[in-house]
């Protein structure tokens, strides 16, 4: 008889690295999850080393592996998925050769044409909650349009637009400039506590500009600045609580045009 304590069925999924347990519910909804040969639901709970679970006909064990962090300065080209069959490099399989062994999944994904600073983990319960809604995660962004983006249209950014019933939005926009008051610019600097795919861009297109260039460079308190490109870093615990530590939201633009490289 197993001694293991039964839990919910996607925080088994989150722990074994399969995915996070937003991903661990839709697989469910979907029917792609199955315990014991039998179709699995929502809310479901089983016991380790004793339930038969399977991911799209793939048996699912939990091994033991650490809990490692880290956060990794993307580049652009490359997407956020552990297996694509269009892509053969993803930020996953650039991983120094030691981590490329451990699932890791990512608790917050840019797109393949955005950049910087992401979190991967090992750890599930980490995972949720960085990307639960009721957590507020500040991440900021350096966002350079191919117009410039006019100081009295910044309202219509915070207020947020309704496309396909959902509302996108930011929580806070300046004008990035090299100093001294400016009517518009084609920089901004951009920060938001949510994220669904593609809002920033999807937000700026509907306007009417085009995105030339997004980088993330901040989650909460913990910056990208000296994490090389394509390079990553792994977090401590004080580094990794920097992530949900709200930074104070309206600082002065910076002075250059855009963020330094690092």
């Amino acid at each position: 008889m197993s001694e293991a304590e039964p839990i919910r069925l996607q925080k088994f999924l989150a722990d074994a690295g399969v995915c996070s347990r937003r991903a661990a519910e839709a697989l469910i909804a979907q029917g792609e999850v199955w315990v014991n040969s039998k179709a699995a639901v929502l809310g479901q709970k089983i016991t380790p080393g004793e339930d038969k679970v399977t991911v799209s006909g793939k048996s699912i064990r939990v091994a033991a592996q650490p809990r490692i962090t880290l956060a990794m300065n993307k580049p652009r080209g490359l997407i956020c998925s552990n297996d694509d069959p269009h892509h053969a490099e993803t930020i996953f399989t650039v991983l120094p050769r030691e981590l490329a062994r451990y699932r890791f999944f990512c608790a917050g994904r840019l797109d393949k044409d955005s950049e910087g600073l992401l979190i991967l983990t090992t750890d599930g319960d980490l995972a949720h909650r960085l990307m639960h809604p009721s957590n507020v995660v500040v991440k900021r962004y350096y966002v350079q349009l191919k117009q410039p983006f006019p100081r009295g249209r910044i309202p219509l950014l915070l207020k947020g637009i309704v496309i396909e019933g959902e509302r996108l939005k930011v929580e806070h926009a300046v004008l990035v400039g090299d100093g001294g008051p400016i009517s518009e610019a084609a920089q901004l600097d951009v920060h938001m506590h949510h994220g669904k795919k593609r809002e920033i861009r999807q937000l700026f297109t509907t306007l009417g500009y085009d995105v030339k260039r997004l980088k993330r460079y901040q989650i909460g308190s913990f910056p990208l600045k000296g994490i090389p490109l394509h390079a990553v870093k792994q977090l401590s615990a004080k580094e990794i609580e920097m992530l949900f530590r709200v930074p104070p939201t309206h600082r002065p633009a910076p002075r250059k045009a855009e963020p330094s490289h690092d």
